[in-house]
């Protein structure tokens, strides 16, 4: 080999070398002053509602985000919906004296479709596919349906749950307790704010892993009245069969 080819080679594999010692090290250098959340240890029982951030281990690439009334917005705008899938979830109203009802949902959620079925306390079951900006309904047994124009929260108002993300657009007063717990073993972000109407608070814990509303609570001078628990685990991708996103006369609406 001659000396101008030899001198070639050493310089490449040199520069190999110090592209792959940047790319082991370096590239710490560009991310250690952005903040990222660290998850509650799993045999976690309970957060500190104080605002005090998980007991997991510092790591040279992240830093402890404490959530705070004054960090949680921040926080929660960092997270970001799962996209595909399918899951179940049990909604409890109570009012009078112990007197309550409940209702069983599941929801398919491909991209922007999703898919509500409600079993109603009234034995009704009730089905919401939203989509393309229109709200599909229609009960067990019908072979014609309804429309109505949806907007980015209908999807949530169909299950009957509260769309988590309106914590975003409060004023930092509004928000009463902050912190991370556990709820049906899934680490989450926990917020109490101050409701639309006077007397009312909410309660939403939202699961960091996907980033879903997976328990919410809603009350009225302290009384419980609202309840929603999503704590079975989630099928994601979202498994989509022919009549997922279907209407009654089997038109398609959505076909992933």
């Amino acid at each position: 080999m001659g000396q101008k080819n030899r001198l070639a080679l050493v310089v490449v594999v040199t520069v190999v070398i110090a592209i792959a010692i940047f790319a082991s090290f370096g590239g710490g250098l560009f991310t250690q002053d952005l903040p990222q959340v660290v998850l509650p240890s799993p045999d976690s029982s309970q957060g500190d509602s104080s605002g005090a951030s998980s007991s997991v281990g510092e790591s040279a690439h992240f830093q402890r985000v404490e959530v705070t009334p004054e960090t949680v917005q921040s926080v929660i705008a960092s997270l970001s919906r799962s996209t595909s899938y399918y899951r179940e979830l049990n909604v409890e109203t109570f009012w009078g004296e112990g007197d309550s009802s409940s209702a069983s949902v599941r929801t398919w959620v491909d991209g922007d479709w999703s898919h509500s079925v409600q079993s109603l306390p009234t034995g009704l079951v009730r089905h919401d596919i939203v989509g393309d900006g229109t709200l599909y309904y229609w009960y067990d047994g019908d072979e014609t349906w309804r429309t109505v124009p949806a907007d980015g929260r209908s999807a949530d108002l169909a299950q009957h749950i509260p769309t988590y993300e309106t914590v975003l657009e409060l004023d930092r007063d509004s928000i009463l307790s902050t912190g991370y717990e556990v709820q049906g073993d899934m680490p989450c972000i926990y917020v109490e704010v101050l409701g639309g109407v006077e007397g009312y608070e909410e309660r939403y814990w939202v699961s960091v892993d996907s980033g879903l509303l997976v328990c919410a609570e809603s009350l009225e001078d302290g009384a419980l009245v609202y309840r929603m628990t999503a704590f079975t685990p989630i099928s994601s991708p979202c498994p989509v069969e022919q009549d997922t996103f279907a209407l009654p006369d089997g038109t398609v609406l959505h076909a992933p």
